[in-house]
């Protein structure tokens, strides 16, 4: 199991200071949806220049242009982009297509995909490398979790793929890594921690007791 910080911060500079405490623990470090927004590849690029080795995930929610909008991610540095599971196949084949031109992969985001057994391994026979269940913020202010979902999507694809995003804390955290999927992604549980490096830390540790 890899730990994923999501830095939902539309701010390079605070983004680089979190990375900056972490950058030798953190299996995968997401530059999130709100940043790219805001700044574009301008966050990616910087923490590719700062820490080469270490994996940076674009959450770019690609629904379209696959091939030209993912062809600029992949330039900007970033290891692994993403789709929206709920675009067209011929994007989603696109941008699996030039991502694995340039050594990098994608993460297919199920966000309000209903048949996750179906389009899950759809996904696969398109050659993503990663498929992530996603209870957005939204959907967890009426206290729904990605929990289910998770176990579904191992159900029907298995655990090497498999991602969990939404609302992951240290208290369902153990929940979550009693499925073993491949990627526990965590966000303001992490990223607001008052120490960040001790809550990666303690996060990992759960996973792997």
């Amino acid at each position: 199991m890899k730990l994923q910080i999501a830095v939902d911060i539309a701010d390079s500079r605070k983004i680089l200071e979190i990375a900056e405490q972490i950058s030798d623990i953190i299996d995968i470090f997401e530059v999130g949806t709100p940043a790219i927004m805001k700044e574009g590849m301008l966050p990616v690029k910087m923490l590719k220049e700062a820490w080469p080795d270490m994996t940076v995930l674009a959450d770019s929610k690609i629904v379209d242009g696959g091939a030209m909008e993912c062809k600029d991610i992949c330039e900007s540095g970033a290891d692994i982009v993403t789709v929206l599971a709920l675009a067209d196949n011929a994007t989603i084949k696109e941008v699996v297509k030039t991502a694995h031109q340039y050594g990098r992969k994608v993460l297919a985001d199920l966000l309000c995909v209903t048949d996750i057994p179906k389009r899950s391994k759809e996904l696969i026979q398109m050659g993503v490398d990663y498929i992530g269940v996603h209870t957005g913020v939204d959907m967890q202010q009426e206290g729904r979790t990605p929990l289910a979902d998770l176990r579904e999507l191992i159900a029907s694809v298995g655990t090497s793929c498999a991602a969990v995003a939404g609302g992951v804390n240290l208290d369902s955290l153990p929940d979550y890594a009693a499925e073993n999927p491949a990627v526990i992604i965590a966000g303001s549980a992490l990223y607001k921690a008052k120490n960040v490096r001790a809550a990666v830390l303690k996060m990992k540790e759960v996973m792997h007791s």
